[in-house]
């Protein structure tokens, strides 16, 4: 077969070695592969954000945020490994592809276990987590697998494999004892923390002591920017949802569009602010960073998925089938909407090692008008009225943006590269 057959795609996925990517490699994308992998994520975050929603208009506000936090450190932590780990050694031949299926199937059955978790929770009995665990063992049993076939098959950079092996072994030991230990609510929670240390150990050593890995830069930061649309997919289903509610109680009304137009104004607002800062150039330049780019974002992926859960409790409350009252409800959104901006103010300045007067500004006007949504719940303003104002909170910094703030980001990318 030619090579130029080849390049077309009418290649055989015969066994290739392991030998690391070219981290500067042109053009370099998110494959086929790894888009259909994320789509597992997206029935991950669904149940995610509908059992936490469920917890709320529940009244169940502590349990939903426990199951919630636990919940989205998992998900979110099974596709960072396996992201990075394809950056550096995507060979896709057909062992990487069915290595690939497999943690998929593991992000299915944790995605399955997590109503399970959240009803321990609620219960107040011990967590629950078989299920979760045992999507999670077979996950990181192919992760383990991959990263021993590249520690044999990439001799210079067999530390930093092994390394990752190890702690990722080391951790599941303990997720799977933590099965059997049934303890209470909070001593779990201390369980939890450490066992998530034990996690972000492995990825510590083996990339800053051991030489790392060859990830991409350009391709890691479009996997997250992907990674960050399939959540803000969640705030699409809680439009929906919302806007269903309003049509079912009361037809097609100003109150319907003004839901509509909210939901939707405020997922491309948050959608425009997340990709206002050109982060690949910096990250390309600047390796060293990849620690906090890419635990924070755990936190970004997290707030927008409990912004989608927060419009599906307003759906609920205007149903009449939420024991939320209205400033309840509107702060299900407003948090987590505040926590989604200024963890972007945060991953700038991580990134580009500045803190500007204008973003201060900027995050201290989006926080005023998500005070000024709550204020109007307060006085009895209706449901759809709030969220219209929640939605102007990522407009104020998509207008200073655009205003001056992307000569301040092209600054900074010049600074990065210039700067030793």
């Amino acid at each position: 077969m030619s090579e130029q057959a080849q390049q077309r795609g009418g290649r055989a996925h015969r066994v290739r070695r392991m030998v690391g990517r070219d981290p500067h490699e042109s053009t370099r994308a998110a494959t086929p592969l790894e888009l259909l992998f994320d789509l597992t994520f997206v029935v991950a975050f669904a149940i995610a954000a509908s059992e936490f929603t469920h917890a709320l208009t529940g009244g169940h506000i502590g349990a939903g945020l426990a199951g919630f936090f636990f919940a989205m450190f998992a998900i979110c932590w099974a596709w960072i490994n396996f992201s990075w780990f394809a950056s550096a050694y995507d060979t896709d031949d057909w062992i990487y592809r069915l290595m690939t299926m497999v943690q998929m199937v593991g992000v299915v059955i944790l995605a399955l276990g997590l109503p399970q978790l959240y009803a321990s929770i609620e219960h107040g009995e011990h967590v629950d987590n078989t299920v979760v665990v045992a999507g999670y063992v077979v996950m990181r049993t192919a992760m383990v697998g991959q990263w021993l076939r590249a520690a044999r098959q990439d001799p210079p950079r067999r530390s930093a494999c092994l390394t990752y092996a190890l702690w990722i072994t080391v951790a599941q030991f303990g997720w799977v004892i933590a099965i059997f230990v049934h303890t209470p609510v909070l001593a779990t929670a201390a369980v939890v923390v450490a066992l998530i240390l034990v996690e972000m150990m492995g990825p510590v050593i083996a990339e800053s002591r051991q030489g790392g890995t060859p990830w991409h830069a350009h391709h890691i930061v479009e996997r997250y920017g992907l990674f960050t649309i399939i959540a803000l997919g969640e705030g699409v289903v809680g439009t929906v949802a919302s806007l269903s509610a309003v049509v079912g109680e009361q037809g097609w009304s100003v109150e319907a569009v003004f839901i509509g137009v909210a939901g939707m104004g405020l997922t491309f607002g948050m959608w425009w602010t997340y990709f206002v800062l050109p982060q690949a150039d910096i990250l390309h330049a600047r390796r060293e960073r990849s620690f906090l780019f890419g635990y924070l974002h755990i936190l970004v992926f997290a707030s927008i998925v409990a912004t989608g859960a927060g419009l599906h409790a307003a759906a609920y409350y205007i149903e009449r089938h939420s024991e939320l009252g209205s400033v309840g409800t509107v702060l299900s959104v407003v948090i987590p909407v505040g926590v989604y901006i200024l963890m972007i103010y945060v991953l700038y300045a991580v990134m580009t090692h500045t803190v500007r007067l204008l973003h201060l500004l900027l995050f201290a006007g989006g926080a005023a008008v998500l005070g000024v949504s709550v204020l109007l719940a307060v006085n009895g303003f209706s449901m759809a009225n709030c969220l219209l104002v929640v939605t102007l909170a990522p407009v104020v910094s998509v207008v200073g943006y655009e205003w001056r703030g992307h000569r301040h980001a092209a600054e900074a990318v010049e600074r990065n590269h210039r700067d030793p």
